[in-house]
């Protein structure tokens, strides 16, 4: 009977994990009625979700907290590749970008399957194609693309 229980409260919260943008009360609820599977009796089983500390409002927090250290903004494109030499092919874009512009953020990511190296930190896009304009002699594919920026990066 255990076993059982167990099992149907793990079905109950990957289903509950799946759902997007629901709330904890609403997940709560949720863990509280066990679902019916064929063949299995559950009477009067119960669960009951008990909600320790304030975890509702340290959920709201940081969700409030991680929207607030992020703004939209723009940034300068110098590489993207998914080639075979795509990671070294970015270093290199990296290396040669620092030594050509000293004092301008570089932030290379992975973004499956392409290696992307991107510049500056600009609120506006007329920022980002000054910028873009001011790189293309070194490199010709640089393009503008819209991103999250974090007030930490701004800060720099």
């Amino acid at each position: 009977m255990r076993r059982i229980l167990l099992l149907t409260l793990l079905s109950s919260l990957l289903t509950a994990a799946g759902a997007a943008a629901q709330s904890l009360e609403t997940f709560k609820r949720q863990l509280a009625v066990p679902e019916s599977q064929p063949g299995v009796f559950f009477g009067q089983a119960r669960v009951v979700a008990v909600e320790y500390g304030n975890a509702a409002r340290a959920v709201a927090e940081a969700s409030r907290a991680e929207q607030r250290d992020r703004i939209s903004g723009y940034r300068v494109c110098i590489f993207s590749d998914n080639g075979p030499e795509a990671r070294e092919g970015a270093f290199a874009a990296m290396k040669l970008f620092e030594e050509s512009y000293p004092g301008i953020e570089v932030y290379m990511g992975y973004d499956v399957p392409y290696f992307k190296v991107s510049v500056g930190n600009c609120l506006t896009t007329e920022e980002a194609i000054i910028l873009k304009e001011r790189v293309s002699a070194t490199f010709p594919k640089a393009f503008v693309k819209s991103e999250e920026l974090s007030i930490k990066d701004l800060a720099k």
